[in-house]
């Protein structure tokens, strides 16, 4: 028999060959998986959003989760890796109004009709771009079942969910100061803000003390107020200290004429102030800041709104700042303090701002009637499913970061003033949901909630959720305990936090600074067993990779050393009838010293290999796999081989050594599939083997599990 294995591997056109393959053996699909399996391993992906490109987040995270379901593929489970996306409120409407903008329109042109009309040909256009870039990794999800948050059955699902809230009293309506975006016209969660750091000031504000007359303008002495905004100001309605602060004990229960507004204000103590920051007296303004309004609730104050939602001052400040943006009434109000003399002092400060995550506008916290859910009850049940070990993270050290959230959580504010989204399902209420709202529904509703579906009882609870650390709180946390809420089990069984990619010099990358790398042109350029193998490689134990593309080279190298493998274990054998079987027919006695070695360092190999899968320890796996190969198979025993084969005393003798070489090259290939599925599928469809299956991807793994 002739080899029919090329001289050199070109993954161009191996690969997408390859691709259609597996889709035409359906086995991405669990109900077409051969033979009885009767365990199941599920993983949801976590939805991109409709706007999204492949990016190295996205490729490490696809990549785990391709290696977790090939091996527990081979392994003989029923595997369901779920794709879908997620629609993305804010996001998708930003991204659709600047398109409009190149066209000088904005969404009010349009109307709300037609700019939803619009969104949807966007999506249908553009929203499944970054699937089919998954495709391109060799991702074996089951696009039988791919899913849309949108959907008619999702929307129905989440319909279904915040009526079951509301009904029980855990969604209401209030009016409270909220994280406001003037660009997007909407409010945010604390966790759609991205802070920066910024050097600003801290102005040292005169407020003159009132005498016991209720007469404003008589005054005795003056308590300083430290603050970052003075435009504020306008609607303060108390100075606070801390009770223990000495310094003010004889203040408290006293009045302070509010500068610029002439308005009599009191002076309270509240254990919420630090007297350690600025004077360690502060002016509080209910309307603006949410530790200020929690002072207000707590002291009966006044709720004075002087900033609107167009980011202006509003029309209960003087009039000599209404109208006035934000910036402008700061520089405006500084003067005329300095000019008054009620500028004690003016210092350099850093400290961190919060803008919009999806469109950079710098947000204002601002009184608003919103919607919400309550959390008491849900953070519990969130927090007892992880105390208890019913949900486990990986690493650990990650459980600190969801229990500090939960032990400080605020009621969740889920409505939105956007256009795309889930309506909320109340009589006269334009708003829309939280993209997280419906996203938290994932791990159910993908599998047909609130129907009892055949696919819901199978696969609920999933196995495994791979994100990223800063998510966990937006996402982790919502989908447990909107899991225990609506199917009375929690969602997954394990929480795989991967690793931040960074630049080589340690920076986030950013497509729009330029630091960002494109997945795809890696793989163009080496290929997407290469490219996987070389970021998981990368995957030691810490939570900050500095990405190295040399790594990729690596793999393209290490793929060359397989390739050229297999072509000498199938020259060996090509001169004869040879068939490679799964199991090793030779006698023990027989064996070589070598080829116990070897046999040895196999079994240790796939021991290793599993240890550190369980342990969602990937790098250490990959290591394992490449030095079994490369070291031990190919610089140890092929060389050992050749001499064996050459210095036989018998037929017999040079065949044991072949069955052993083909033996460890079809257990490599088993091995190494997760890790680098085209070129093993590709070898593998070119051995002469007994029994052979239709992929590599269901042939049997070592033992049963």
């Amino acid at each position: 028999m002739k080899s029919k294995i090329l001289k050199a591997y070109n993954f161009k056109k191996v690969e997408d060959r390859i691709y259609r393959l597996w889709l035409r053996s359906g086995f991405f699909n669990p109900d077409k998986l051969p033979g009885k399996r009767k365990k199941t391993y599920t993983i949801m992906l976590p939805p991109p959003n409709i706007t999204g490109r492949l990016h190295m987040g996205h490729a490490l995270n696809a990549t785990v989760n391709d290696i977790l379901i090939r091996w527990k593929r081979l392994q003989g489970y029923k595997t369901l890796w779920l794709p879908g996306t997620d629609h993305a409120g804010i996001s998708t409407q930003v991204r659709v109004e600047k398109e409009l903008k190149k066209q000088g329109k904005t969404r009010f042109d349009l109307g709300k009709k037609l700019f939803i009309k619009g969104v949807w040909k966007w999506k249908k256009e553009y929203g499944g771009i970054i699937l089919e870039q998954f495709k391109k990794l060799g991702s074996s999800l089951d696009w039988s079942r791919i899913r849309f948050t949108m959907d008619k059955k999702y929307s129905d699902a989440v319909k279904e969910s915040f009526l079951n809230y509301y009904k029980k009293g855990l969604i209401y309506k209030k009016d409270r100061p909220i994280n406001w975006c003037s660009r997007c016209k909407t409010s945010l969660s604390d966790l759609e803000l991205d802070y920066k750091e910024e050097k600003g000031k801290l102005w040292y504000i005169k407020y003159p003390l009132m005498k016991g007359s209720r007469k404003v303008s008589r005054t005795s002495g003056f308590i300083i107020v430290a603050t970052t905004r003075p435009e504020t100001m306008l609607g303060d309605t108390a100075v606070a200290v801390n009770p223990t602060d000495k310094r003010y004990k004889n203040m408290v229960g006293k009045y302070a004429l509010l500068p610029l507004v002439n308005k009599k204000i009191p002076i309270v103590s509240d254990r919420l102030i630090d007297p350690k920051f600025g004077t360690g007296a502060v002016k509080i303004t209910p309307a603006h800041d949410l530790k200020d309004y929690n002072v207000g609730i707590s002291h009966n104050l006044e709720i004075v709104q002087v900033i609107d939602e167009e980011g202006r001052i509003t029309g209960n400040a003087p009039a000599v700042y209404q109208n006035l943006r934000v910036s402008e009434a700061r520089e405006r109000i500084v003067k005329d303090l300095e000019k008054l003399g009620l500028i004690k002092k003016i210092e350099e400060f850093s400290h961190q701002i919060p803008y919009c995550d999806r469109c950079k506008t710098r947000i204002e916290v601002l009184p608003s009637e919103q919607w919400f859910v309550k959390m008491d009850r849900l953070a519990k049940m969130a927090e007892k499913e992880v105390r208890s070990g019913r949900i486990k993270f990986h690493p650990k050290r990650f459980e600190k970061t969801y229990f500090d959230w939960l032990s400080n959580i605020k009621d969740w504010c889920i409505s939105r003033q956007i256009w795309w989204g889930h309506k909320i399902p109340v009589k006269g209420v334009n708003d829309v949901l939280d993209t997280w709202f419906s996203s938290a529904l994932w791990p159910f509703v993908a599998l047909g909630w609130p129907k009892k579906t055949r696919d819901l009882e199978t696969f609920y609870p999933t196995d495994v959720l791979s994100t990223a650390r800063d998510i966990i709180n937006l996402w982790v946390v919502r989908m447990i305990f909107s899991g225990m809420e609506f199917m009375k089990k929690r969602p997954f069984k394990d929480v795989f936090i991967h690793p931040i990619i960074l630049t080589k010099q340690g920076k986030r990358m950013s497509k729009s600074l330029g630091t960002g790398i494109d997945p795809i042109l890696l793989i163009d350029k080496y290929g997407a067993d290469a490219t996987r193998f070389g970021i998981v490689w990368q995957l030691t134990g810490v939570q900050d990779v500095r990405f190295n593309e040399d790594s990729i080279v690596m793999g393209k190298k290490f793929c060359n050393k397989i390739w050229n493998a297999t072509r000498f274990v199938m020259f060996q054998i090509s001169d004869s009838r040879f068939q490679i079987s799964s199991k090793l027919q030779v006698s023990k006695s027989k064996l070589t010293e070598n080829d116990k070695k070897i046999l040895k360092a196999l079994n240790k190999t796939i021991k290793s290999v599993d240890g550190y899968l369980t342990k969602f320890r990937f790098g250490k796996a990959a290591r394992e796999v490449y030095n079994f190969f490369w070291h031990d198979f190919c610089d140890k025993y092929i060389e050992q081989s050749k001499s064996q084969i050459a210095n036989s005393k018998s037929q017999t003798e040079k065949e044991n050594t072949k069955k052993i070489l083909s033996h460890i090259l079809l257990s490599s290939l088993k091995i190494l599939h997760p890790f680098l599925p085209f070129i093993t599928e590709e070898i593998y469809q070119k051995l002469p083997l007994t029994n052979k299956k239709k992929c590599l991807m269901i042939e049997d793994w070592f033992y049963s599990r």
